[in-house]
């Protein structure tokens, strides 16, 4: 099993500050369509299948691997990830959430297995070194945060 976490403040010194809806905002539009936020050609397809008020499913293909995620919503607070079907199974969640400061955060946490691998395996093992290596979670977590000040920038936030 891979658990991986990490937690960046929403708006730190120097940069355009996000109120909590902004962010929301980004999180959900992230959420419908992954390619507004991850590297060019990275994501390649991205459909919304079904779509209720509570989650919705989507399709997509992100690093050559097909998805379909069925990902849920409480407002202004959390969006959780499940891998239905592609290299991973489990949840991903982004949370927001005040700290003890009153600072708006923005956190990552996942569980996840390989399809197919052995639980704790060198694969996981391997997954897990990426999720918290330089290029991993926390990484994400950053440029998320920078694409949302984009989109704000360019009214589209």
């Amino acid at each position: 099993m891979i658990y991986s976490t990490a937690t960046v403040p929403v708006n730190p010194q120097g940069e355009t500050p996000l109120t909590r809806a902004q962010a929301w905002q980004g999180l959900v539009l992230k959420a419908r369509d992954a390619r507004l936020f991850l590297p060019p050609n990275l994501c390649t397809h991205c459909d919304i299948v079904e779509e209720s008020a509570t989650h919705i499913v989507r399709e997509a293909t992100i690093a050559d691997a097909d998805l379909r995620e069925i990902i849920t919503f409480e407002p202004e607070q959390k969006v959780t990830f499940f891998q239905v079907t592609g290299p991973r199974e489990g949840a991903i969640i982004n949370e927001l959430f005040e700290d003890d400061s009153g600072a708006l955060q923005l956190r990552f946490y996942g569980y996840l297995g390989l399809r197919g691998q052995m639980p704790g395996g060198p694969e996981e093992q391997a997954e897990q070194e990426l999720f918290d290596g330089d290029k991993g979670y926390k990484a994400a977590l950053l440029s998320t945060l920078q694409r949302m000040r984009e989109l704000l920038a360019e009214g589209r936030l």
